[in-house]
């Protein structure tokens, strides 16, 4: 099948999601529509109860402690490395790029689009030519490639490790310990918990001490931080769940090459595909009331989650 098109630099910053809108072209109601346009577990973990202080009061030293103290266990950060917990990735990503002056920053595309977005909002360049940063996302999003640390090539080094936890074994986390390295974890994908808006930073204690300056005293929610700790102590049930992926995952390529999709790529969170008519495509399932990721600087790449165990069977009917 033909290549995908270099992305436009000028094209809309499009994302996964928006049933309201699907809903409002295809019709069907919210909860009928299986929402497969994003890379988020569709088996979340499960909450834990919540105190009303949880709820009431500031979050206090303590439970932000056990929340660090427990991101450092699971991931194995480096002592020397610090780690900073924040309402979300999106909202690190946003403030990164005022971690140096402005310059040239490279970002391989095709990927998440929005890195560049905030880099060029703080007056940087997106270019290969010298720079000054670089943003890797590890595994990235939609391919699914995966990077080395000898790919570290500039003095501020990023490294989106949103989707990583699939794939432990392939995390960068050693590369927290240096100066200038920043490595982003989001616990909204592979937890399944995208709302509970939780992120985080680790890496040089110099910049994730700028970091903490941007974010404020009390940017995660009380609950988050429990639901936060009580997730990362939880080995089996991580374990469990990239065991089930795996399968799952296996399940839908087996589903779509029969239909003729080619895989491209992907993880075990999303899958990437090669389909002579992606919008077609889309628009075909989405009759169904299936919802799916294209891309604007693609013609034939189309990218799928998973669906939930009692959903599969909408997602056949549909194919």
């Amino acid at each position: 099948m033909a290549a995908p098109v270099q992305p436009d630099d000028k094209a809309p910053r499009d994302h996964g999601g928006g049933i309201d809108a699907a809903v409002a072209q295809f019709g069907g109601t919210r909860d009928g529509w299986l929402d497969l346009s994003t890379g988020i577990n569709p088996v979340p973990y499960p909450l834990p109860a919540l105190t009303a202080a949880d709820w009431a009061d500031l979050p206090d030293k303590a439970a932000q402690n056990a929340l660090t103290d427990a991101a450092r266990v699971f991931w194995d950060v480096p002592e020397e490395a610090a780690i900073l917990a924040a309402p979300g990735a999106s909202a690190l990503i946003a403030r990164i790029p005022s971690l140096a002056a402005a310059g040239n920053v490279d970002i391989p595309k095709p990927t998440y689009n929005e890195h560049a977005a905030a880099f060029e909002a703080q007056g940087w360049v997106v270019s290969e030519y010298t720079p000054s940063a670089r943003v890797l996302v590890h595994p990235n999003n939609p391919t699914g490639k995966l990077w080395q640390a000898t790919d570290i090539t500039a003095p501020l080094a990023v490294i989106d490790e949103s989707f990583c936890d699939v794939t432990p074994d392939h995390t960068l986390i050693a590369e927290a310990a240096k100066p200038g390295r920043i490595i982003l974890k989001s616990f909204g994908k592979f937890w399944g918990l995208a709302g509970a808006r939780l992120g985080f930073a680790i890496g040089d204690p110099t910049l994730i001490a700028k970091l903490a300056g941007f974010t404020g005293p009390w940017a995660v929610s009380g609950p988050a931080l429990r639901i936060g700790a009580t997730a990362l102590c939880d080995q089996t049930w991580a374990e469990a769940t990239r065991a089930r992926l795996t399968e799952d995952s296996a399940r839908l390529d087996a589903l779509m090459t029969t239909k003729g999709a080619v895989l491209a790529g992907g993880t075990t969170l999303f899958r990437l595909y090669e389909v002579d008519d992606a919008t077609a495509w889309q628009d075909r399932l989405a009759h169904s009331h299936v919802w799916t990721r294209i891309f604007p600087y693609s013609k034939t790449y189309l990218r799928l989650g998973l669906p939930a165990p009692d959903r599969w069977e909408q997602l056949e009917a549909a194919l």
